[in-house]
């Protein structure tokens, strides 16, 4: 056989007149030839085929784009079509045994019908220039049902499990065999597959009947992505979907427990969780059991399955209970298993896809039944339902026609991937069923609490109410006691001290103090200032103190249309921080000028002070909270939730800006 895209260095199959040695083969019978693709191409399942292209078409599209894409990166790579087979369990191949030249893949179900395993396959190529490349070659195999074993030019290089019951069911799963460099020869390599498998009357479906796929050759790095993507499909979707079924399942068979008016949330779950360890089949490859025991096991597992799903669509549906049903569904679950045992190994294959056939009417009776009750009694949720469940009986129908070997391992990828999908959105429609209806059942428990808890907390409210009205008008009255008894006897004593002081000194002093109390007495009423109030106070002391010292103060302030109000508190803390700005600049800067800036931006309330003075000495760097009333200006800026910095440098004066948010403290008119 000529090489598929043959190039330099790359391995070239020989013909087999030399792989075999000393085993020439006869000329193969008719019956042997080539065999045409699955029954996807007759003319009577065309339509089938046409239905899911469509269904199906972005996915395919898809799929097949990545698959060319890949092709083209890679470099060449030898397929190998035939090979000569022999049905012997030796440890080598048999060279005395007369082989018989088949086309690969190959099909036991149509090569050698009812005869089990092991088969030796050998094939021979040629690898000029491939044994000093120093570059990995290896053999991938997309099927080998169940499992094999290699050699290389007569040493074994990889054995894919356990070939004796139980045997590894690796018919999923793609092989990548890595051909050791030193064993590789020039010319001449032989190249034997052992495969251990099982006939297609000993299995249930066709997809895990004995048999084995072309074999493509070529370097290992171009080899491996292939693999991947396969296994990937095969293996690891599978795995996934089979988790995630049944952490829905489990999840909806607790719900439907807790609430037996929705036990359809039980059985769909039970569904859930039977195809879950259905698809199992797909990526367990080392079952504790014999191949028949597994196949008898899986089959006997459907009609519980079955009985899942129709109890589910009748009872989702909202029509009445049948118990003839009930009764005919559970009679099945022993019925299968009977029928199975009665009829035999070798006739497993053919009542097991009796058995499906019925188990697909039944489902398809079971739609039809759910989509007429659903159209006559809740129409709102029939065209989710019928989309979901046309989706899920197309996967169904693609699984049963791919266990008959009438559709391509592509389509069967796809409803492995669908299938789960279609669960899952279905799963995802009812919960979302579920907790509204849980929403509305709850509505009038929630209304006669929501009263209860109305009419319990208006008590309270009230309580409350008079305990804050009681606490304010207490403190109050605490505050206007303790300005009246300052403003009485401390303000009318220091007034006393100012008007008969001999000391100028001490009349000074006297005299701030009573500003001080009169500003504290102020703040303790508690009642809000308004804002050009305020900037009238302040401007009104910042120029007399500021002309009393000969410095030329100037003051901008928005204009008289404002109407903020400011809280009693944040009136004496701001009056007290430009008091004690204005200190340091008369005792500290040397400036000639004060310029004071007012403006509200953004619902803040911004203060700048900004001298011509010497500014802050250098060695104060860094220090100017411990010193010059900075801190508690700072302090008093961050009560009211507002901060003040300030920007100084020697020989460039000082600015201090105050920013106070009007939300809080500062308020708002």
């Amino acid at each position: 056989m000529p090489p598929t895209g043959a190039a330099a260095g790359a391995p070239r199959a020989i013909p087999h007149n030399r792989a075999a040695m000393a085993c020439p083969p006869p000329r193969p019978p008719r019956a042997v030839r080539a065999l045409p693709r699955s029954g996807v191409q007759a003319a009577g399942r065309a339509w089938f085929a046409r239905a899911l292209r469509l269904l199906l078409v972005a996915l395919a599209a898809a799929a097949a784009a990545g698959i060319a894409t890949a092709a083209s990166a890679g470099a060449p790579m030898l397929v190998l079509q035939h090979a000569l087979a022999v049905a012997a369990d030796t440890p080598r191949f048999p060279t005395d045994v007369p082989a018989q030249l088949v086309a690969l893949p190959d099909d036991w179900a149509v090569s050698r019908p009812g005869l089990p395993g092991p088969v030796w396959y050998r094939l021979g190529f040629d690898a000029q220039g491939v044994e000093s490349s120093g570059e990995l070659y290896a053999i991938y195999v997309e099927r080998v049902c169940s499992t094999f074993e290699v050699q290389l030019n007569g040493r074994r290089v990889f054995v894919g499990g356990r070939l004796e019951e139980p045997v590894t069911r690796n018919c999923q799963h793609p092989q990548l065999v890595p051909l050791p460099a030193a064993l590789i020869q020039a010319g001449g390599n032989v190249l034997d597959l052992k495969v251990a498998g099982d006939p297609l009357t000993r299995v249930a479906s066709r997809q895990r009947a004995g048999g084995l796929s072309a074999i493509q050759l070529g370097r290992h790095a171009d080899l491996a992505p292939l693999h991947a993507r396969r296994h990937f499909v095969n293996v690891t979707l599978p795995q996934v979907s089979t988790a995630v079924l049944v952490l829905l399942g489990s999840l909806m068979i607790i719900m439907g427990g807790l609430n037996r008016t929705y036990s359809h949330l039980a059985y769909f779950g039970a569904f859930a969780v039977g195809w879950g360890v259905i698809g199992a089949r797909l990526w367990w490859s080392e079952p504790p059991l014999k191949s028949y025991d597994m196949e008898l096991l899986l089959v006997s597992f459907m009609p519980l399955v079955t009985l899942a799903a129709v109890l589910f669509l009748l009872r989702y549906a909202g029509g009445p209970k049948r118990r003839w049903i009930d009764g005919v569904l559970y009679a099945q679950c022993l019925a299968v298993p009977a029928t199975l045992l009665a009829a035999g190994a070798d006739r497993l294959h053919a009542v097991a896809t009796a058995w499906y056939v019925l188990f697909g009417l039944q489902a398809v009776a079971a739609v039809v039944a759910h989509l007429q009750a659903t159209w006559r009694h809740a129409r709102a949720r029939f065209w989710p339902m019928a989309a979901i469940l046309t989706l899920t009986l197309a996967m169904v129908g693609i699984e049963m026609f791919g266990q008959q070997s009438l559709l391509a391992g592509p389509w069967l990828g796809v409803s492995h991937l669908l299938m789960p999908i279609a669960c899952v959105a279905l799963g995802m429609h009812m919960m979302r069923e579920y907790g509204r209806a849980l929403q509305t059942v709850e509505a009038d428990r929630r209304s006669l609490e929501a009263r209860v808890r109305e009419a319990t907390t208006q008590i309270e409210r009230n309580y409350q109410q008079l305990a804050e009205l009681r606490v304010e008008q207490v403190t109050a009255q605490e505050r206007k006691r303790i300005a009246a008894d300052l403003h009485d006897d401390l303000g009318a004593k220091l007034l006393t001290i100012v008007h008969t002081s001999d000391s100028d000194r001490i009349a000074t002093l006297a005299r701030e103090a009573l500003e001080e109390m009169r500003l504290s007495v102020r703040g303790l009423t508690g009642k809000p200032v308004r804002l050009l109030d305020a900037l009238g106070d302040w401007r009104a002391e910042f120029v007399s103190r500021l002309a009393q010292t000969g410095i030329e103060g100037e003051w901008s302030a928005p204009a008289d249309d404002t109407d903020h109000t400011l809280s009693a508190r944040a009136y004496v803390q701001t009056t007290r921080i430009l008091r004690e700005a204005v200190n340091n600049i008369i005792k500290h800067s040397g400036a000639s000028r004060c310029v004071v800036h007012v403006s509200l931006l953004g619902g803040q309330f911004q203060l700048t002070i900004q001298d011509n003075g010497r500014g802050i000495p250098l060695e104060l760097d860094g220090q100017l909270d411990r010193g010059h009333g900075m801190s508690t200006m700072k302090q008093r800026a961050k009560q009211l939730h507002g901060q003040c910095l300030v920007e100084s440098g020697p020989g460039y004066g000082t600015v201090i800006r105050l920013t106070l948010p009007l939300e809080h403290d500062v308020a708002l008119g």
